[in-house]
Parts: C-alpha cells; sequence; structure tokens
C-alpha cells in the first residue's frame, strides 16, 4: 500500500459498526490484503480489563473512553506517510470528539468501512460469543440494546463510506479491497 500512498499525508481507514458487525474479521482481512497496522479497541481494552476483579457498564465505558484516546495518541506519534486501520464502534463517542482526536493526530484522509449488519444477526453473533467473552464485557442483558442500536446506527461520515452489507458469510471482500485499492490510489494522486 505504501507504494499507492504520498509521502507528505497521513490516512486512517476506520472500521465501524455495532457490537459484533464484523469489525474485527474485515480489519484482519484489511491488515492482511493491503499489509496494514491495524489498532483496536477491544485489544487496547481488555489487558487493563483483566486487572480488575469486577467491571461494570460505567467501568467499562471508561476503559473504553481510554483506549479510544490512546489509539489516536498512538496515530499523532505516527509518520505521516503511514495508513493505519481503525477498528472501533465509533458511535459510543461523538463525531465532533472523532473529529477533535482525528484533528490532533494529523490526520489528512479519513475513509470508513461502514459494516451494516442486521438487528437479528448481531444479536445471534453476540449471544454466540457471550461464553468467549472476557469478563467486563455486558452480557445476556445487552441483547435488547444491541438490537436497537443495530436498528438505528449509521456511520460517522466524515469521509468517504464504504458499506458492507453484513451476512451470515461476512460480506463480499473483494470488492471492498477494489474500494479502499481505488480510494488510496485516488487520493495519492489527488494529494
Amino acid at each position: 500500500m505504501k507504494q499507492l500512498m504520498s509521502a507528505e499525508r497521513k490516512t486512517v481507514i476506520l472500521v465501524n459498526g455495532v457490537p459484533a458487525s464484523g469489525k474485527s474479521t474485515i480489519t484482519q482481512a484489511l491488515s492482511q490484503q493491503f499489509g496494514l497496522p491495524s489498532l483496536t479497541l477491544d485489544d487496547i481494552k481488555e489487558p487493563f480489563m483483566a486487572q480488575f476483579p469486577a467491571i461494570d457498564r460505567p467501568l467499562n465505558r471508561q476503559l473504553g473512553c481510554a483506549a479510544y484516546s490512546v489509539i489516536w495518541s498512538v496515530i499523532a506519534s505516527a509518520p505521516v506517510n503511514c495508513v493505519w486501520l481503525v477498528d472501533a464502534w465509533f458511535g459510543f463517542q461523538s463525531r465532533e470528539k472523532l473529529q477533535f482526536f482525528l484533528h490532533q493526530a494529523r490526520v489528512d484522509e479519513v475513509l470508513e468501512v461502514w459494516n451494516h449488519v442486521s438487528p437479528e444477526l448481531a444479536v445471534a453473533r453476540y449471544s454466540s460469543r457471550l461464553e468467549h467473552r472476557k469478563p467486563g464485557h455486558p452480557g445476556e442483558e445487552y441483547l435488547p440494546e444491541l438490537a436497537l442500536l443495530a436498528q438505528s446506527a449509521c456511520p460517522m461520515g466524515i469521509g468517504p463510506v464504504y458499506t458492507l452489507e453484513q451476512s451470515e458469510d461476512g460480506g463480499d471482500l473483494g470488492a471492498l479491497f477494489n474500494w479502499v485499492t481505488h480510494r488510496m490510489v485516488s487520493e495519492a494522486v489527488v494529494g
């Protein structure tokens, strides 16, 4: 991917969607396809969660906010020619907060992969993972809230958005890879 990028631009690809929408799978696929580093909210948050004997929803949220800040701090310290994948449910923070962090991190280009998932599929996926989730994540009581969230959630829309329709077998990765390649080539030419 480096050969496609201008050496003077810092780019992030937001891999966004509600919990259980397929963000981690898509982030891994993009990372493998393009050789890009990724930062994920859970990968940063979960080691801290393991340090507490019990985590309630407010503490989980605080740790999520701290992990979110860490992501943007790491990106801020990266060289300008970096392209980062950022895997998070961005809707847990305001659009203005995201814009603030993007500005602080000196991000020039933002692409967004929106993982659109039906409420039924999000709930089924989340339910199937309950016994394997690290302690501190919301449990079965979260399922009705997740269903409502999946109905109303939308992308952040700060830059170009690719909507990936999630299904039982994931989404169309070939079309996603083509979109990312096209956007990155276009940005490198414009930049």
